[in-house]
């Protein structure tokens, strides 16, 4: 092809160029602006109660035609019968003249008789807390005229709360995300026993310091843990962004807030030396872990492809692809957690849909959707990190887990606005820690928080927050 030397058609054709890269540039844009607009819970990390008008539910559940409640088969959840010790007292019924005869009947129970039948019934008494008031009187003598005091000792003038009504209120915060306005009114409304909202800020600072070594020990369990899922999410410090992060086992909960979202906080977290194998989404502060010591959220990516299916075009087609494999490899996950195969089955069903997945991104690499194949080219330096959990016992293909853990703290946050200090900030962060682990085990929140409580203001050793009642 003979070369143009005509000064105005080389400046047209550079103008062409030009133009059509700009073109280029303004249909990328206006694509990422469309996903960005139509982004939800399906397809990103939004939470449902942040979705646009419009967009689908998260989880479509079709009618079944069957009636609402218990259905036939269920597992029965029968009233339990309190024991005799937990009675506050017992009013019997007993028939004093046979219904056929009309005789006189035994008062007392005989040989043959059945066990009676019974009826518990639960009330409340009167919730007025119980306050002693100590007094320190005074006496003049007869002999010299002299005035003597008995002073009340110092121990017991140090609180006006005792530990019980204290660790109640530290409760229904930690558990049930009570303001401390909402404290101050059930203590004077339920408990007849008027108090400040400074008195309780300073009965929350008082039991943030005798959680904190359980919240020690909780940190020492997860970092030395073999498996542990780790989430974070946004709070509030005094107006100013920091986020809530939590690790989390089977048994064991420790939340820690930091100004960060990055390494440094990971770190603060889950130790300089991490650890075990650390389940998570694709957040890029994970990226520093080796794949081969994480497993990625299949949740995750799950949205992930939606997105790419709502991006329409050669994203779309790859994207729905990519799902028939992720639908798969869930189907394969669901049957053996519900005792469909051991482990090696396992593998052996899931080799096919792996290789399956490694061939798909690999191709989705020259995808012509830029955006489709970055997520690809991301997702395949990942890939040992998508399949820990079918050779590591332990390890959940989600990080569900975490995320459940977190979302007390996520309601906390919805309703207090985040901290007012670094102190407010450490409250939250071990109680939250007792609260969740103590789910978690089984196990009474409300006793620990007394016995932390009552050893704190005794100077005892905290009690352990993992060790056997």
């Amino acid at each position: 092809m003979a070369t143009v030397t005509c000064p105005g058609c080389q400046e047209r054709d550079e103008r062409i160029t030009a133009l059509e890269r700009r073109v280029a540039e303004l249909q990328a844009i206006v694509q990422d602006l469309t996903a960005r607009l139509g982004a939800n819970s399906t397809n990103s990390g939004t939470p449902p109660s942040a979705n646009p008008l419009g967009a689908p539910k998260p989880v479509t559940k079709q009618r079944t035609g069957k009636k609402s409640g218990g259905q036939p088969g269920h597992a029965a959840r029968l009233k339990r019968r309190l024991p005799p010790e937990r009675l506050h007292k017992v009013i019997p019924f007993v028939p004093s003249h046979c219904d056929r005869c009309h005789e006189p009947l035994p008062p007392r129970q005989g040989p043959d008789d059945p066990e009676p039948s019974w009826h518990q019934v639960a009330e409340l008494p009167p919730m007025a807390a119980q306050v002693t008031e100590y007094q320190g009187h005074y006496r003049t003598c007869l002999c010299c005229g002299q005035l003597n005091h008995s002073p009340i000792p110092q121990d017991l003038k140090a609180h006006s709360v005792g530990p019980r009504l204290a660790a109640t209120l530290g409760y229904l915060a930690g558990s049930h995300r009570v303001s401390q306005r909402g404290l101050e009114e059930i203590t004077e409304d339920v408990f007849d026993v008027p108090v400040s909202v400074g008195t309780v800020a300073n009965l929350q600072a008082q039991l943030s310091t005798a959680l904190a070594p359980a919240h020690a020990e909780a940190l020492q369990v997860v970092r030395a843990a073999g498996v542990k899922n780790v989430d974070e999410t946004s709070w509030k410090l005094a107006g100013k962004l920091c986020w809530l992060w939590v690790a989390a086992t089977g048994t064991v909960a420790a939340f820690l807030i930091h100004a960060r979202r990055g390494w440094d906080a990971l770190v603060a977290l889950l130790g300089v030396e991490i650890q075990g194998f650390v389940c998570s989404d694709r957040w890029s502060v994970y990226g520093r872990l080796s794949p081969f010591c994480r497993q990625v959220c299949w949740a995750h990516l799950k949205r992930d492809l939606q997105k790419l299916v709502d991006r329409g075009g050669a994203a779309a087609r790859l994207g729905k692809k990519l799902q028939r494999v992720a639908e798969e490899v869930f189907t394969v996950w669901r049957l053996f957690r519900g005792g469909g195969g051991d482990r090696w089955t396992l593998q052996d069903r899931l080799e096919g849909p792996a290789r399956e997945w490694e061939r798909l991104l690999k191709a989705g690499r020259r995808c012509a959707d830029t955006k489709a194949a970055t997520f690809c080219a991301n997702v395949l330096e990942l890939l040992p990190a998508l399949w820990r959990f079918v050779v590591s016992e332990g390890v959940e293909p989600t990080n569900n887990h975490a995320e459940r853990v977190l979302r007390r703290g996520v309601l906390w946050r919805k309703n207090a606005f985040g901290s007012h200090s670094a102190v407010g900030c450490r409250f939250v962060e071990r109680l939250l820690t007792v609260v969740q682990t103590r789910r978690l085990q089984g196990r009474s929140v409300l006793g620990y928080l007394y016995e932390a409580l009552v050893a704190h203001r005794k100077g005892l050793p905290a009690p352990s927050l993992l060790a056997a009642e």
